[in-house]
């Protein structure tokens, strides 16, 4: 009987048996399903990849709808709040001759033990058209699914490079 992935040891899986259904469901140490967490990162991930996408492609209507309504999006010391702000400053800074490409890791994702809401830290770098890096840093995610079942920012902070956040917590250890 399967009882652990062999990805996670036992000392940090729990195991809920239904021997009703004869479901053996992994249980996460902050008490949320396996199941639900997988699908959850799943959901960050794309939206976090998306976002470079979008953003690369100049499809700001697509974009914006990656954050909640009321979303802060903060960078170089000033927060945008609502997409019609966020959306305004993106347009104004990746115009067609400054878009390029967003190259982003793998996310470390803390997802909230109702599996609704989660803080994310990925590291990316911009290169420009030449192609040239020109930016280099840290996302600082604060995330929540939405009715749609869709993960939307609800706050992005962007740390560059040798910078240290202001608004939310470094990436836990």
């Amino acid at each position: 009987m399967w009882l652990a992935s062999s990805r996670a040891s036992v000392a940090d899986t729990h195991v809920r048996f239904s021997y009703a259904a004869s479901v053996v469901e992994r249980i996460e140490p902050n008490g949320t399903p396996a199941g639900m967490r997988a699908d959850a990162c799943d959901g960050i991930r794309r939206t976090v990849a998306q976002y470079c996408q979008l953003c690369d492609d100049g499809r700001f209507d697509e974009w914006v709808d990656l954050f909640t309504t009321e979303a802060r999006f903060h960078v170089m010391g000033r927060t945008h709040v609502g997409r019609d702000a966020v959306r305004a400053f993106i347009e104004a800074g990746q115009g067609p001759d400054q878009r390029g490409r967003h190259l982003a890791s793998d996310p470390v994702i803390d997802l909230a033990s109702d599996g609704r809401s989660a803080r994310a830290w990925t590291d990316y770098v911009f290169l420009d058209k030449q192609p040239k890096v020109t930016s280099v840093g840290r996302y600082h995610d604060e995330l929540v699914a939405g009715p749609d079942g869709r993960w939307r920012f609800a706050l992005r902070e962007i740390v560059f490079q040798g910078k240290g956040p202001e608004l939310t917590q470094p990436p836990p250890g």
